[in-house]
């Protein structure tokens, strides 16, 4: 069990885990200040092409890497964190097991240095959701309506546990990365945890219940996708999709009814409200407010108290990486994963500080603004700041907290461009140049198209390169283009547009996270292959952003039948890759489920007793040495 240490050696180890990064970026601005190119300054900072053997696209039970990697199962769902929590037995599940437990659907995964060395540290990951069907038995419903009608109080009080978020301690050893159960800085964060509610909306009428009279406390935070991790060591964690835990309907007439609606309130997917009055819209209306933002948590200290930060605005969030402006603001790019919804940016009014706890609340101030991208390849960042633009009490925003808890209204109030499911948001930490991933939408008609969202309809999503002015985070304007365009590139009315060089096993569809090693190079991961689909898994390609294979992309891990990939994070040195196996054992066909009995996979203990289990796993090269 390791010692906690104090705040100096922890802001010395967090200094010392961004200092690389941060003069790298510092090195590269300097660079392009002089006349450099992106392309040549990249080079210079020890950018290579992809070296591993690419892996064979496909789809079976089980999970497949590159030739000369390995991957080790580092966390499954149920496993113990706390040393008095109980082993995993599905069929004995309970909520007070489960809190002790990791829990359902990692996703996001942050990695967190403990030391200098990197062979310690921290692994913080989001729990989304679950999948009732498939964790406990009996529950072989024909449809979703079905499962919520089945499920009994106790099995939604796991659900409930289920979410949320854990922290985990882990060390590598000379077999690999192990957790540290019971170390005290172990944390599980539920959908039942306190949290507080912090900047512009906290406090407002449109957050009270009769709970909270105060709009400040709220229970829990619930489909928590992706993420990220600030300079200063604290963890954003994006909730998502929301409305499918609000059962009930609003009174005819009620003012929420045009919030609700732009939420997608009423697309049920849980039995929560049958048994919690706070998630029944009939009973308390103003509760589905309280949810749709970033949370940050501290993951040093497992008794403070997370708190939602209302100033990154309210939707549904897929993530929360962040980069630092020229000035030393930190700038947080969001996306909303919704058909025709839109790309956000935050940039704090304060700058990020030294000294860790001077960055406390350096969340709760800045501007948040939304993207318009122009025809001509330019952009402009459009801020959502009440009384400006038409954000007004004429058109119902008395405030800045109406304008952040109805965001969505705000940015197509200002005329921000309709995109196609924007998803996760990473900024290079070589060059600035910021990745945007869309899933897809077949919603999109072909009379739609535009040239940010170039398909119509787009089954297989697209990639946009976004390049800050003057390479500062913090600049109104940039210039923008499309990277790649997924989907089969030998089919013509799939209009792909991968590089020449991409092979058979190298295109893939619905690019969904995304990260970058340390040499800045792009890797990401995808939500929606399957058989019918793309013929192929979910899983993880690399793909080239500089130079003469600029748009290749390379296939490096699938994941098994039914599960999507989630959460790519690599430690410092680009030793270990850590990656999120989401949902095995779900059917491998659209809008069908799947049962604890008849799962498509039993990965990862392939055992008969045993359901399929989300996991985090950890990838590293066979002998030693960096990822890629």
């Amino acid at each position: 069990m390791s010692d906690m240490p104090d705040a100096p050696t922890l802001d010395a180890v967090i200094a010392h885990r961004f200092s690389r990064r941060d003069l790298m970026r510092g090195s590269l601005a300097a660079a392009l200040a002089a006349g450099v190119t992106p392309q040549a300054a990249a080079a210079h900072a020890d950018a290579s092409p992809f070296d591993f053997p690419e892996l064979a696209a496909g789809v079976d039970e089980h999970l497949h890497v590159a030739e000369g990697y390995e991957v080790k199962l580092l966390l499954r769902w149920g496993d113990p964190l706390f040393a008095d929590a109980p082993a995993f037995d599905p069929r004995k599940q309970s909520a007070e097991g489960q809190e002790r437990q990791f829990g359902y659907n990692n996703d996001f995964v942050g990695f967190i240095p403990l030391d200098p060395s990197g062979q310690r540290g921290l692994l913080v990951v989001n729990h989304e959701y679950t999948n009732a069907e498939l964790m406990f038995p009996g529950l072989d419903a024909a449809d979703r309506k079905g499962v919520i009608a089945a499920l009994t109080p106790a099995q939604v009080a796991v659900e409930m546990a289920a979410h949320g978020g854990s922290v985990v301690e882990i060390v590598r050893e000379a077999a690999g990365w192990r957790p540290v159960v019971g170390s005290p800085y172990t944390r599980r964060i539920t959908a039942q945890t306190p949290i507080d509610l912090t900047g512009p909306a906290a406090g407002h009428p449109r957050l009270v219940t009769e709970a909270d009279p105060g709009g400040r406390r709220v229970l829990g935070m619930i489909n928590n996708c992706s993420g990220g991790v600030t300079p200063w060591g604290t963890w954003l964690s994006g909730e998502e999709n929301i409305n499918y835990y609000f059962g009930g309907a609003l009174p005819t007439g009620h003012p929420e009814a045009g919030n609700a609606k732009a939420m997608g309130l009423g697309s049920l997917q849980y039995a929560w409200s049958r048994f919690h009055p706070r998630f029944d819209l009939a009973q308390t209306p103003n509760e589905p407010n309280r949810f749709g933002w970033v949370v940050e948590i501290d993951p040093f200290d497992p008794g403070s108290t997370p708190k939602k930060r209302t100033a990154l605005g309210r939707f549904k969030h897929e993530g929360a990486a962040g980069a630092r402006s020229l000035d030393g603001r930190y700038v947080v790019y969001l996306g909303d994963d919704e058909r025709f919804q839109h790309v956000y940016r935050f940039v704090s009014a304060g700058r990020v500080q030294a000294e860790r706890g001077a960055n406390a609340d350096l969340l709760d101030s800045g501007t948040l603004s939304v993207a318009r991208f122009e025809p001509d390849g330019t952009g402009r960042w459009l801020p959502l700041v009440h009384g400006a633009n038409g954000l007004d009490a004429a058109n119902g925003f008395a405030s800045q907290a109406d304008v952040l808890i109805e965001t969505r209204r705000a940015a197509k109030r200002l005329g921000a461009t309709p995109m196609d499911r924007p998803e996760d948001i990473e900024a290079n930490p070589r060059t600035g140049r910021v990745y945007v991933m869309l899933t897809n939408n077949v919603k999109r008609a072909a009379d739609q198209e535009e040239p940010a969202n170039p398909r119509g309809p787009n089954a297989f999503g697209h990639v946009i390169e976004i390049a800050p002015d003057g390479t500062d985070h913090g600049a109104e304007t940039f210039r923008w283009e499309v990277l790649v365009r997924c989907g089969h590139p030998s089919k013509p009315e799939v209009r792909a547009s991968f590089s020449a060089l991409t092979t058979e096993n190298g295109w893939f569809g619905m690019p969904d996270n995304c990260t970058f090693d340390g040499r800045g190079r792009l890797w990401i991961a995808t939500d929606g292959n399957n058989r019918r689909a793309t013929g192929r898994a979910d899983g993880i390609w690399a793909v080239e952003t500089e130079g003469p294979r600029r748009g290749t992309a390379r296939h490096f891990l699938r994941v098994p039948v039914g599960a999507e990939m989630c959460g790519p994070c690599f430690t410092p040195d680009d030793e270990t890759f850590f990656v999120a196996v989401q949902h095995p054992g779900e059917p491998d066909e659209e809008g069908a489920l799947g049962s604890y009995e008849k799962p498509s996979t039993r990965w990862p203990d392939f055992s008969p007793d045993r359901p399929p289990r989300p996991s985090v796993v950890a990838v590293q090269r066979t002998g030693g040495g960096r990822i890629g």
